[in-house]
């Protein structure tokens, strides 16, 4: 990683050594590698630490790096493929979804929420999950599921938790699906979100929203947050959320 002359660039320093540190990322670290700390980065270039922190600062927020509590600023890897297509899972909990329950409550959801499952006051079934990749957790779901979608559900089998969350997703797949719609939008985190996804509370997130329709109405509705630095978006009718990883390939 040689050193590169910033004063006569006429772009911000910190966008400028942005670009140099990206190169270096992929002609010279693997994917984990830790980078050398910032008094040594920061002599390398001749800038400031400020200077150079806000490159992090922005490399981390384009998923290019992770700093990692105890280890220090590692090469993230390549982005996870979220599909959000016409061939998305038929139901959520299916054999082979990669979303794992992790509990379950029976709670009157957000307005927002019962205005589209149109459920008014009534509580609805509230199945948490989390999705993680190379060990760590880049997504958390809500699933809201209406208690008529799921009239046979019993209370005694499974009164909590993730057997309760897997009873439910067991029972709404009994139903027949008529199909789904997804919206994609740019979001800030949540603090439940955030302490789940290991980031700060307001950090920039996709927010997947999916409906599920069986019986000429919406049987259930997903709310995904995804984290922005790790997730990008695919569109298309293969239906697989493909994750790209390898201990050989570089950062891209």
């Amino acid at each position: 990683m040689g050193t590169t002359q910033l004063e006569s660039v006429p772009e911000p320093k910190y966008w400028h050594l942005k670009t140099v540190l990206s190169e270096a990322l992929d002609s010279e670290f693997t994917v984990g590698e830790i980078l050398p700390n910032e008094r040594d980065l920061a002599a390398r270039f001749g800038v400031a630490r400020a200077t150079l922190r806000q490159a992090l600062e922005q490399l981390e927020l384009e998923g290019r790096l992770q700093r990692r509590r105890g280890v220090g600023t590692t090469v993230a890897p390549p982005r996870m493929g979220v599909a959000v297509g016409p061939g998305q899972r038929a139901w959520p909990g299916m054999p082979g979804d990669d979303w794992q329950p992790a509990d379950c409550a029976l709670a009157v959801p957000p307005a927002a929420v019962a205005a589209a499952l149109e459920t008014g006051e009534e509580a609805v079934h509230t199945v948490r999950s989390t999705r993680t990749t190379h060990g760590q957790a880049v997504a958390a779901e809500l699933l809201y599921v209406p208690q008529a979608s799921v009239p046979a559900l019993s209370a005694i089998d499974a009164p909590s938790g993730p057997a309760r969350a897997r009873a439910v997703l067991r029972e709404l797949q009994r139903l027949r699906p008529e199909g789904h719609d997804s919206a994609v939008e740019l979001g800030s985190a949540r603090a439940d979100d955030a302490k789940e996804l290991d980031r700060l509370p307001g950090a920039p997130v996709l927010v997947v929203t999916t409906r599920y329709l069986a019986g000429g109405r919406t049987a259930a509705l997903s709310v995904a947050t995804y984290r922005a630095d790790t997730c990008r978006l695919t569109f298309g009718d293969t239906g697989c959320v493909q994750i790209e990883d390898g201990p050989e390939r570089r950062a891209s």
